[in-house]
């Protein structure tokens, strides 16, 4: 079975000159957090935007890991394991999550909000034309 992996990402208030709170960060990636094994640290970023109520994929990645954090919005990041769906949550409302999907798992992204989501995905190995791994799967039997 395929192991999904999960870390929370601590919302850090930052604050300006005066003291006075001025925004955030969110860190969700760092070598010292051992997250992620030497071999499926992301070798691209991009942003993907999911409308409201839309899904992305299912697809499946025969050689590419993901790594998704939702950053603006709320996700739900459906995976299939041996036959059996699992649903893990990414955005605003869930720590601002990451979930690794290791290759050979077929995973949906959901916008779960009434707003536009931003998704970071930070994928290993990552997309080139001359090796493309994307393989459209169906979810038939899931309600999404």
């Amino acid at each position: 079975m395929a192991e999904i992996t999960c870390k929370k990402n601590k919302k850090v208030i930052t604050k300006n000159s005066t003291g006075n709170p001025n925004g955030f960060i969110v860190p969700i990636i760092n070598v010292h957090d051992h997250f992620v094994a030497d071999e499926q640290w992301p070798k691209q970023v991009y942003l993907t935007v999911a409308s409201p109520n839309e899904i992305k994929g299912p697809h499946l990645h025969y050689k590419r890991w993901g790594l998704f954090t939702c950053i603006k919005g709320n996700i739900k990041i459906v995976v299939r394991i041996d036959g059996e769906y699992h649903e893990y949550f990414s955005g605003e409302n869930h720590e601002y999550q990451t979930v690794q999907v290791p290759a050979g798992t077929p995973a949906a992204l959901v916008n779960i909000g009434n707003e536009d989501a931003y998704i970071l995905n930070m994928p290993s190995p990552s997309w080139h034309p001359d090796d493309i791994d994307e393989w459209d799967v169906t979810f038939e039997d899931y309600q999404f």
